[in-house]
Parts: structure tokens; sequence; C-alpha cells
């Protein structure tokens, strides 16, 4: 490769990473409105509507307001991993998108074949989303703790004893997708579920839907399960920071917010597919983004109706609930794969056999 492919190859690079995290950093603002919006219209009032028209300045007017507030570290605070917490905590949830396909293309005919949209191709993509993104937990356990204040170090202990008992769960309902898929590369498993809603995973793995979404809220800290940050607690793990580091750990939680929408989408809701095969004509990344949005519709839908777990029931959740229940669901798949006369039934989403 010479100096010019490299150079090429690396502004190519440098633009699609831009184009992802620009992207995520306007989605966090505007989510943050139309949040305020829906649960306004839920709870049968008005949600901000006051700057700019309907309200839409009204994130820019937020963001703003977090940039020129003066940030303060507590005196007794360990100052390094202060700063550094918030960091920690949003850089797994950008890097994640790196790997996320957004659909095919041909750009407009010049290539022969459509090209995944993602910045890595990998093989081990869905192992790769999996390892980083629990790597954000330890930005929380580090505010926790360079707080030097017993409120954010209870939300931290909460937060990882609640990302340990989902993770396990989220990870063995995975296990059923690569079963089916085949694969761990993240555009086969889409490639997996062409042919309409018929052939998506949402049908055999029903349940391991139910458990990966939900667990992605308890991942995320979302209501009914944001234990981490109630009023006991102050604000939880953050409650000693303002300004712009308070703003990356709320940009951290609506990225990894986007990030199990659209890994829900690709997992189980056929990705970039039309529901009806007659509807290809419309770009797959509209059938992608449209499936998140009202994926991240639902996560608002919740903060909106349900009330808070308690923390013993949250856990309860989590161990001997939906650990069992993956497991079983494990089970009942391979049985499906490896029994004769069983596997006619189940081949219908496996496409690779």
């Amino acid at each position: 490769m010479t100096g010019l492919d490299m150079a090429i190859t690396a502004g190519i690079w440098t633009l699609e990473i831009l184009a992802i995290a620009v992207t995520v950093a306007l989605s966090v603002a505007y989510i943050t409105y139309a949040e305020r919006r829906v649960i306004g219209w839920i709870q049968v009032r008005k949600g901000c509507n006051r700057v700019g028209p309907a309200g839409l300045l009204q994130p820019l007017a937020d963001g703003l307001k977090l940039v020129l507030k003066e940030t303060i570290i507590p005196t007794a605070a360990n100052k390094f991993l202060f700063i550094a917490a918030p960091v920690m905590s949003l850089t797994p949830a950008l890097i994640a998108f790196a790997v996320v396909p957004f659909g095919e293309t041909s750009l407009f005919g010049l290539w022969e074949t459509p090209h995944v949209m993602a910045i890595a191709h990998l093989n081990v993509g869905l192992l790769y989303i999996m390892a980083i993104s629990s790597l954000s937990i330890y930005g929380i356990l580090m505010a926790g703790w360079a707080s030097n204040s017993k409120y954010p170090f209870i939300g931290a202990i909460r937060s990882t004893c609640q990302m340990i008992s989902y993770e396990i769960s989220m990870g063995f309902g995975l296990v059923t997708v690569m079963m089916l898929a085949g694969s761990l590369n993240l555009a086969d498993i889409v490639h997996a579920q062409a042919g309409g809603i018929a052939h998506w995973y949402m049908i055999p793995l029903f349940p391991m839907l139910l458990v990966y979404f939900i667990s992605g809220c308890a991942e995320t800290a979302r209501t009914p399960f944001d234990l981490v940050e109630t009023e006991e607690l102050v604000s939880g793990y953050y409650t000693e920071y303002s300004g712009m580091w308070f703003a990356t750990f709320s940009l951290a939680e609506y990225g990894a917010m986007i990030l199990i929408s659209l890994m829900t989408s690709i997992l189980f809701l056929g990705g970039w597919y039309a529901p009806v095969p007659a509807l290809d004509f419309i770009p797959g990344t509209f059938w992608l983004l449209a499936k998140t949005a009202f994926l991240i519709f639902v996560f608002i839908w919740f903060r909106a109706t349900f009330p808070r777990y308690r923390y013993d029931q949250m856990m309860r959740l989590g161990w001997k609930v939906f650990l069992p229940w993956t497991l079983a669901w494990i089970a009942v798949v391979g049985i499906f794969i490896y029994t004769p006369g069983l596997d006619s039934i189940i081949n219908f989403w496996m496409p690779w056999r």
C-alpha cells in the first residue's frame, strides 16, 4: 500500500468516525427533547416548547448552559480520576459503534456488489460489542470512588452489581442468536433474517428479545432500573459532577441507549430489511433507523409508565428470573437444532444449514 493509499484510507476512516460521533451527539441532544415531549404527552402536560419553534432549540440552549457552567471539583476528590471517569464512561459507548452496520450500499451502482456500511467489518463484531460495552462500568466506579463521598460511592457499587447481574443474561440471550445465525458477524446475522418478518429472530427468540431489551434498560440505568440515582443517593455516582463533565455522563447514557436499540433491531428485528419484501425498494438504512427510533420511544415510554423497582426486586429479576430463563432457552434451541425431526422446524431460521 502506497503512502497515498494509506492517506486516503485514513481520511475515509476519519470521516466515518466523525459521521458517527457527530450524529450520536446530535441524536442524544434531540432524544432528550423527544423524551421531554413524549413524557409530557403521556402525562397530559406540555413538554419544553418555549425555546425556538415548538421548543426545537431547547437542546442547544441546554448544551450551551452546561458548557458555560463552572466545573466544581470537590477538595478531597482524586482530581485525575474525577476528570477521567466521565471520559472512561463515554469512550466505550462511542467506539462500540465502530462495528455496527447501518445498511448496505452499492454507492449508486458504482460497486458491483453492495458494501456493508460500517467502520470495521469484524467477523467477531458481536463479541466486540459485548466486550467494549462492559468497559463503561469502570468509568462509573471511578466516578463514585474519586468523588470521596458516600452517596456517589454507593451509587457506583449499585451500578456495578446491576451491570453484572444483567450482562450475564444478555450474553446468554445472544448465544441463541449465534446458534441460529451461525456467525458472530453482525452483517451475517442480518442477512440470515432476509425475506420478511417471518424470518426475523423475534419469532423463535421472542423470550430472548424481551430479556435483551429489558436487560438493556437495566444496563443503561433507565427507569424502572434507575436505582443508582434514586433520591436517597441524591443523584448517585455523578452527584458531585457539574457542567460539561455531567453532560458527558448524560451523553454516555443516551449513547448506550441508542446502541442497545440498534443492536436489538439488528439481532431480533431484521436489521435493515423491510417487514415485507415488496418494500425493499425503500433504503435499508431507513428501516434500521425506524426500528431503532421505535425502541428508543419504548425506552421513554417505560420511564413515563413504570414505577421504580426496589433494589432486591431488581436483583431477583436478573439472577432468579432472567438467568434461568436464558439457560432454558439455550437448551430448547439446542434440542430443536440437533434433534432429528425437530431440526426441520428451526432450519427455517438457519439459512447456513
